[in-house]
């Protein structure tokens, strides 16, 4: 009897020295990316979204295209911001096809067509704290984007959906690009 009174005080002791562990949940909000949305350009007005065909996200000066984004038709993009710069580029490809001239293992003959426009998002960043378990996260403050003028742009006219735009979610659309 008196064993297993210990026994019970040991295990007792044994439970409240526990913690509750710190474990970040995948429902906990992080990082957002930056929501852009495709309109079409002959009706401004409305909010009827307009696909891209073929289109190709690629960082400038990355060789890694951004996953879910080599060469599809959609009507919004979802991009990430770099946490340790205030400027992110991208390559925008409308109507993207390589050609590897039938030389699938020679990559020296490769030709690209498809017309690139390249962006420009500029912004001030914001770390907040989320939790013990999952620290800070950035949001992106006073953002806006400039496209880099060339003889064929096929984005034609890019619109923030609110005067010193914000980035702190991922639930609702940040810039309108029409084509």
């Amino acid at each position: 009897m008196k064993y297993s009174f210990v026994i019970i005080l040991l295990i007792a002791f044994c439970f409240l020295g526990c913690e509750k562990d710190d474990i970040c949940s995948n429902d906990t909000p992080t990082t957002p990316s930056l929501i852009i949305r495709f309109y079409d350009v002959t009706n401004p007005n409305t909010d009827v979204l307009y696909s891209v065909t073929n289109l190709r996200v690629q960082g400038v000066g990355n060789d890694e295209v951004l996953p879910g984004y080599d060469v599809v038709a959609t009507d919004s993009i979802a991009i990430p911001l770099k946490t340790t710069d205030t400027v992110t580029q991208y390559s925008l490809y409308e109507e993207y096809v390589l050609d590897d001239n039938d030389t699938p293992d020679d990559d020296s003959d490769d030709t690209v067509t498809g017309n690139e426009d390249i962006i420009t998002i500029s912004y001030d960043m914001e770390e907040i704290y989320v939790s013990r378990a999952c620290g800070y996260k950035t949001v992106y403050r006073n953002v806006s984007i400039n496209l880099v003028e060339d003889d064929d742009n096929w984005i034609q006219l890019i619109r923030s959906v609110n005067d010193n735009q914000s980035v702190e979610d991922e639930n609702e659309e940040q810039f309108k690009l029409y084509h």
